[in-house]
């Protein structure tokens, strides 16, 4: 994208990254979702393990992901901000994902709490770091999985 001064809308293109990971998501297309992840990142994810560390690992994570739920997957971005400078940006969002689980039910997800850190590597904007996590009840230290945006 193109301002009146023609520098390039850096917030712009954090957008469209993260509509083109969604849609790949959506499609089950790996090849896709990971384009944009540096091969050294480190994501803190909501499931098992406590991060996992490489784009290799992460890839990993989603094709176990996609063999557990049949049919569409549904995934929404909701209250997205994006900051963004030349060499850095970050993204924070609510994000649910949804779908019908192998030999299971349907499951309309859980709202999550999203952070996506990206640094520009020869010009291309790459996630080198994923923050994802879901808010807990203190008192039973059970997550609280009911919220919605």
């Amino acid at each position: 994208m193109e301002t009146a001064t023609g520098k390039i809308d850096e917030e712009g293109m954090i957008r469209r990254l993260t509509e083109e990971w969604v849609d790949a998501l959506r499609a089950r297309d790996l090849d896709r979702m990971m384009k944009n992840y540096s091969p050294d990142v480190t994501v803190f994810d909501i499931s098992p393990p406590l991060q996992y560390v490489g784009a290799e690992a992460y890839r990993r994570k989603w094709e176990q992901m996609f063999k557990s739920i049949e049919g569409p997957i549904g995934y929404e971005v909701r209250e997205m901000t994006v900051t963004a400078g030349d060499e850095v940006a970050f993204c924070h969002c609510l994000n649910r994902i949804s779908g019908k689980m192998k030999g299971g039910k349907g499951n309309d997800g859980a709202w999550i709490r999203v952070t996506v850190c990206f640094r520009k590597v020869d010009g291309r904007w790459m996630v080198t770091h994923e923050h994802a996590s879901v808010p807990f009840d203190g008192k039973s230290g059970k997550a609280s999985l009911d919220l919605k945006p």
